[in-house]
């Protein structure tokens, strides 16, 4: 049904039996990646369903689906709004689902640069490798407060100054970081043994983030989901940090802020979103177990009223 060396579909039947409730629905899956997600729809799907599936990664387009329902869309998520429109599809959504993960081919291709382990590779990190800074010429490049800000802010590191000083001054002394290993080299002095698998995920997430701009597109996501989605559309999205669960969750909750003199007079509110799910779905035991990946994830789901 999908390809499970390429991705395993986090929370797949659950994305699924919360988001597609009509079969003749047209329904985007905003992160395609394996496609296991956008398949599971499909398989739902009659023969009126259509599903757009979403991926800046061009390793991702060659494993698009060729079902007929099926239109790949390269590009980022960001841009959900105005791919939507080209399609003549602006109100017509059903759902929309996001996986905001790193897929499983990304953290596995060592030339890739996401993982910690794969010491011989260059630091890169871009989800479109074919565009944009990578993390090495991020390192290269920004001064050690924008350094520390990152670490602090996408990393929540609270050595986040030590650690970009350290950066700044192996730089001042030729190193071009043309390796994770001599990444580790320059401030493993910052890690605690104690939390060291922690601590370089932590390190790691905050050059990711900040190399694709992920927290900034995810909003422009969100905010173009209002749009597209038609009254009782869903909006289904899979976290698996802190930092992206506080966006969404934020944003279900301020676009249902309500409009008090409003609902006193004439009985009815401002709110945009129903909540389905008033706390994270999160994978059983048997797709933890199964898919270790998989054990911070969370899915958070809303209607638009």
């Amino acid at each position: 049904m999908y390809d499970t060396d390429y991705h395993s579909p986090v929370l797949l039947r659950e994305s699924l039996d919360a988001l597609v409730l009509n079969p003749e629905g047209i329904y985007v899956d905003v992160t395609y990646g394996g496609g296991g997600h956008s398949k599971g729809i499909l398989s739902r799907l009659s023969n009126a369903g259509r599903v757009l599936g979403f991926d800046q990664d061009p390793d991702a387009r060659a494993n698009a689906s060729e079902d007929p329902r099926f239109t790949f869309v390269a590009s980022n998520f960001r841009y959900l709004y105005h791919f939507v429109d080209y399609y003549g599809l602006v109100g017509q959504i059903d759902g929309i689902l996001a996986d905001l993960g790193v897929s499983s081919h990304q953290f596995d291709t060592a030339e890739r640069g996401f993982s910690f382990r794969t010491e011989e590779s260059t630091p890169d990190m871009r989800m479109n490798s074919r565009s944009g800074m990578s993390a090495s010429t991020l390192l290269q490049s920004y001064d050690e407060e924008h350094l520390a800000n990152i670490f602090y802010r996408y990393g929540e590191l609270r050595n986040a100054r030590q650690i970009a000083r350290r950066i700044v001054t192996a730089r001042q002394s030729g190193e071009t970081f043309g390796s994770i290993a001599s990444l580790k080299h320059v401030i493993e002095q910052e890690i605690d043994p104690r939390k060291e698998k922690k601590q370089w995920a932590c390190i790691f997430q905050a050059l990711r983030i900040e190399v694709n701009d992920e927290l900034s597109a995810l909003e422009e996501m969100l905010r173009a989901a209002v749009r597209v989605l038609k009254p009782g559309g869903r909006l289904a999205v899979i976290t698996y940090h802190s930092l992206e669960d506080r966006i969404v969750k934020n944003f279900f909750r301020s676009s249902n802020q309500t409009d008090k003199l409003s609902e006193m007079i004439y009985g009815h509110t401002n709110a945009i979103w129903e909540p389905i799910t008033r706390k994270p779905i999160v994978p059983g035991m048997a797709e933890q177990e199964s898919n270790p990946r998989s054990r911070s994830a969370g899915l958070r789901v809303a209607a638009k009223r």
